[in-house]
C-alpha cells in the first residue's frame, strides 16, 4: 500500500473513530450502529455509486460530513429559520474544523486541507461541481434512507416543502439517479 493510500485510510479511520462515538445509535439490517457512522458510511457508499471516479478530496469530505454533528444539538437554537440557519452555519465551520484537525494529523498537505474544508461549507454550491456532487449525496442519502421517517413526524405541507427544497438542490445528474 502506497503512503497516499495508508493517509487516506488513516483520516476515514479517525474520521470513523469520532462518528463511533455518537450516543444516538441506528437500527440497520438487524444491527445497531451510532448513527453518525451509518450516515457517513451511506454517504461514502452513494458515492462511490454516483461518482466512482471522485477525487480523494471528495471522498474525503463526503466521509466527514457530519462529524461528530450530536455535539451541536439542534435544540439549542431557536426553533425558527433563523435558528435553524444559524445551527447549519455553525455545523459546517464545526465539522470542517474538525476535519482539518484530523486531516493535518494524518499527514495531509495544508491546499487538500483547505479543499476539503470548502466542500464542507458547501462552498460555491451551483458553481464548484465537487460542492454539487456532495449535496447531491447528501439529497440521495436523505431520499433513500431518512425521508421516511421525517415524513412521520411533520405535516404534508412541511414534507412536499422539504422535497421540494431538496429536489432543487440537485443537479440534473443527481436528480436522474433519484428517480
Amino acid at each position: 500500500m502506497s503512503t497516499d493510500q495508508e493517509r487516506f485510510h488513516a483520516a476515514i479511520s479517525r474520521f470513523d473513530a469520532a462518528n463511533a462515538e455518537d450516543p444516538s445509535t441506528e437500527t440497520f439490517q438487524g444491527q445497531e450502529y451510532p448513527k453518525e457512522l451509518l450516515y457517513a458510511q451511506r454517504m461514502s457508499a452513494w458515492l462511490a455509486k454516483l461518482a466512482p471516479e471522485a477525487s480523494e478530496v471528495l471522498r474525503l469530505a463526503v466521509r466527514c460530513q457530519h462529524i461528530q454533528r450530536w455535539t451541536i444539538p439542534r435544540h439549542t437554537y431557536p426553533m425558527d429559520r433563523h435558528g435553524y440557519l444559524r445551527w447549519r452555519t455553525t455545523l459546517a465551520k464545526f465539522h470542517a474544523e474538525t476535519a482539518g484537525t484530523i486531516l493535518q494529523e494524518v499527514g495531509y498537505d495544508d491546499v487538500t486541507i483547505t479543499r476539503v474544508q470548502s466542500l464542507l461549507r458547501k462552498e460555491s454550491l451551483k458553481r464548484d461541481s465537487e460542492v454539487q456532487c456532495l449535496e447531491d449525496v447528501i439529497c440521495l442519502v436523505f431520499l433513500e434512507s431518512y425521508v421516511e421517517v421525517f415524513a412521520t413526524q411533520h405535516d404534508e405541507a412541511k414534507i412536499l416543502d422539504i422535497l421540494q427544497k431538496t429536489w432543487k438542490k440537485m443537479s440534473p445528474r443527481g436528480q436522474e439517479v433519484a428517480l
